[in-house]
């Protein structure tokens, strides 16, 4: 693919399946009409979404919400997801993961000048159609079916399980260590006191 350039990349039209045949129609078709969707890119910063997204669930009239994201953003999709649930406990989670299929169109790159050629070749191109992995969350206000396919129910108790850690800085242990360093070298040893009494 050395000799090729990247022209375009699309979506290519969505067949029967679980999207309903629509390109527009998302993984959750019964969603509120007051659900925000959060498209995540590969380059999007994660706390411009956290504070959109938090801002948004902040309104009583926003129930829903619903992260995608496809190929390399899926990752940081899940971390949307997961740092919301953090902030906002109570929340019911559905998890749907599909593939969707992108074709992208390569043109070859001219080659370098050589005597007799014309420069007035047409470009050969080439269209690769590929599969990648999709993930859509949605979280959710209300309470969800229970018995749908990656169902999760809330966590009620917000931050982790275990009982917080006090954390000791390095200075505060560099501190310590110092003090009882010169505590140390501050006391006689026992053995220079019986030499300096038998003198």
């Amino acid at each position: 693919m050395e000799n090729f350039r990247k022209v375009r990349s699309e979506e290519a039209p969505a067949g029967d399946g679980d999207e309903g045949g629509s390109p527009n129609s998302g993984p959750f078709a019964d969603l509120a009409p007051g659900a925000v969707h959060m498209r995540v890119k590969e380059g999007s910063k994660i706390r411009n979404l956290l504070a959109f997204a938090t801002a948004s669930m902040a309104q009583p009239a926003t129930r829903a919400i619903v992260f995608s994201g496809c190929g390399r953003a899926t990752t940081k999709t899940v971390t949307c997801a997961e740092i919301l649930k953090r902030r906002l406990a109570g929340l019911h989670q559905v998890t749907r993961l599909r593939y969707r299929s992108v074709r992208e169109v390569w043109q070859s790159l001219p080659p370098g000048p050589t005597p007799g050629q014309t420069p007035s070749d047409p470009a050969a191109s080439l269209s690769v159609l590929k599969n990648v992995p999709s993930l859509a969350i949605l979280l959710s206000k209300d309470a969800l079916d229970p018995r749908q396919l990656g169902y999760q129910p809330p966590n009620l108790s917000p931050g982790p399980s275990s009982p917080p850690t006090v954390s000791t800085s390095k200075r505060s242990l560099g501190e310590s260590a110092a003090e009882e360093g010169t505590a140390k070298r501050s006391q006689p040893e026992p053995e220079a006191e019986n030499e300096d009494r038998t003198a």
